[in-house]
């Protein structure tokens, strides 16, 4: 992966550290470990007029603490649907025989219709994020030929893999996450303009 890419996820809360140029695509992305989930930046403040409820008086006496404790809650661990999106790493080998997805497109998508769109000499893929918007799912095939930036695919469990939309090269498309600070500012602003300074 190039630096920039390493560089982009390690700003997104990836730790990197065991990427290496010897390992394919592949292993890398696989190697990655996420800290939190992500926000698109179209991402619609979902979840913060409940949260802003709940810290009130906390907004009013220390903002600072209140952005501390939001950042804590919103980029953890947790169950709630706030219209993040989650770090994945598994195959996906529909037309690979043998294995364990062999077969599973089979009557919705021919291999050829997948050629029409996607770049790469075998149509293997790894899941590299998912989320709850359109689409949910986002893979890059295995055999992309450029296996530093490789292009990223976006296809929706309604029609999976019957329309694929292609999403840019991986630096491109992790340009659509915010950062911490981005996603506070966000939040600051709507907040400011819904309940004032």
């Amino acid at each position: 992966m190039y630096t920039k890419i390493l560089e982009r996820l390690n700003v997104l809360g990836a730790n990197t550290d065991a990427v290496s140029p010897e390992k394919s695509f592949a292993e890398n992305w696989k190697s990655l470990t996420f800290s939190n989930y992500l926000y698109d930046k179209e991402w619609d403040v979902y979840g913060i007029d409940q949260f802003y409820e709940n810290n009130r008086v906390l907004y009013s006496s220390d903002k600072e603490v209140f952005y501390i404790n939001l950042l804590e809650h919103y980029f953890s661990n947790h169950e709630q649907f706030y219209g993040q999106h989650f770090y994945k790493d598994w195959l996906f080998t529909p037309f690979k025989e043998d294995s364990k997805d062999f077969g599973e497109l089979e009557g919705f998508v021919e291999e050829n219709e997948i050629w029409e769109t996607v770049q790469g000499t075998e149509m293997e893929f790894i899941c590299i994020f998912y989320s709850y918007g359109y689409p949910d799912h986002y893979f890059v095939c295995l055999t992309d030929p450029d296996q530093n930036n490789p292009t990223v695919y976006g296809t929706d469990h309604e029609n999976y893999f019957e329309e694929i939309e292609n999403e840019g090269n991986l630096e491109t498309f992790l340009e659509k996450y915010m950062t911490k600070e981005e996603f506070q500012e966000v939040v600051k602003e709507y907040l400011e303009e819904k309940f004032g300074k």
